[in-house]
């Protein structure tokens, strides 16, 4: 018996998906085979328990933001670890004092 999806209409075209529909949804994580995450190379993430980050904005000149981003993949991480060294140096050193 071929089984068509609710979301075909009757001439065969996928029809707009709704909020109900999307509330059906499942996380790519409970779907995927762990073999096609091995084969991919995909290291499925665990579920964060405290946000680690701080999204916020900040502005930097052109030449210094292209100068970072050459540096490769992880640039904004060493950007926050050069910040996490600048602020302990000079947090310690200021109240030292």
């Amino acid at each position: 018996m071929n089984k068509r999806s609710p979301m075909i209409d009757a001439s065969g075209e996928v029809r707009e998906l709704t909020a109900a529909d999307f509330a059906l949804f499942k996380p790519a994580s409970e779907v995927i085979p762990a073999q096609l995450h091995a084969a991919l190379g995909i290291k499925p993430r665990g579920k964060q328990v405290a946000p680690t980050k701080v999204s916020t904005t900040i502005r930097f000149d052109a030449d210094v933001i292209e100068a970072l981003r050459s540096t490769g993949r992880g640039w904004q991480t060493r950007v926050n670890d050069m910040m996490r060294a600048y602020v302990r140096k000079n947090h310690t050193a200021a109240h030292a004092a």
